[in-house]
């Protein structure tokens, strides 16, 4: 019987070490598919947080694009409506200086229609542009209206006198010069200058 109990005892761990190696296989397997379930978690929550980040950058990207679209059409239309009303400008000190009547009501309505374009252009830059480009468009605008309103009292009393028409040259350089000073600010600040560079 000693034998037979033997036998049974070599058999009942067998089997339970079959059962346990079973077991034990199972439980290695379930863990490591666990491990690699989390692996592949974690690896699409990055892949997803990578492509958010790569969405937003190109978001940003797109936007700031747009911005610099529309500051360039600004100051395109910036610096076009302020050299034609200095245009108008210098065209009404002409026929004032050279006291052609007939000519001062038609360079009067012509410089009236740029002021006002300026006017409108200089409007859509104070909600666009940024302060340091701003700053300049505010002392060139300033200075055009300074000009313009020495050439309407001009126009209105007959015509300049020497001391007028210098005065008036003054003004035009003045102008001049700080819409040099505006246009270098708005290359600035779309790079352009940079950009030449490269």
């Amino acid at each position: 019987m000693g034998q037979t109990w033997g036998a049974l005892v070599v058999a009942v761990v067998g089997v339970i070490g079959t059962l346990g190696a079973a077991l034990l296989t199972q439980s290695r397997a379930d863990r490591l598919k666990r491990h690699e379930l989390d692996v592949t978690a974690r690896q699409q929550r990055e892949d997803r947080a990578h492509a958010e980040q790569v969405r937003q950058q190109e978001a940003r990207s797109t936007a700031r694009r747009e911005l610099i679209d529309l500051r360039r059409a600004c100051y395109i239309a910036l610096n076009t409506t302020a050299r034609q009303y200095q245009t108008a400008q210098i065209n009404l000190m002409h026929v004032l200086r050279a006291r052609d009547g007939a000519e001062i009501d038609a360079c009067v309505a012509q410089l009236e229609e740029r002021r006002l374009a300026l006017r409108d252009s200089y409007a859509e830059a104070q909600m666009i542009v940024p302060a340091a480009v701003l700053a300049d468009a505010r002392a060139a605008n300033h200075q055009l209206n300074s000009t313009y309103g020495l050439l309407k009292r001009l126009a209105a009393g007959g015509g300049p006198d020497d001391e007028a028409l210098r005065a008036l040259e003054v003004e035009t350089e003045m102008s001049w010069a700080l819409l040099s000073d505006l246009r270098a600010a708005m290359r600035h600040d779309l790079g352009v200058d940079e950009a030449s560079e490269e």
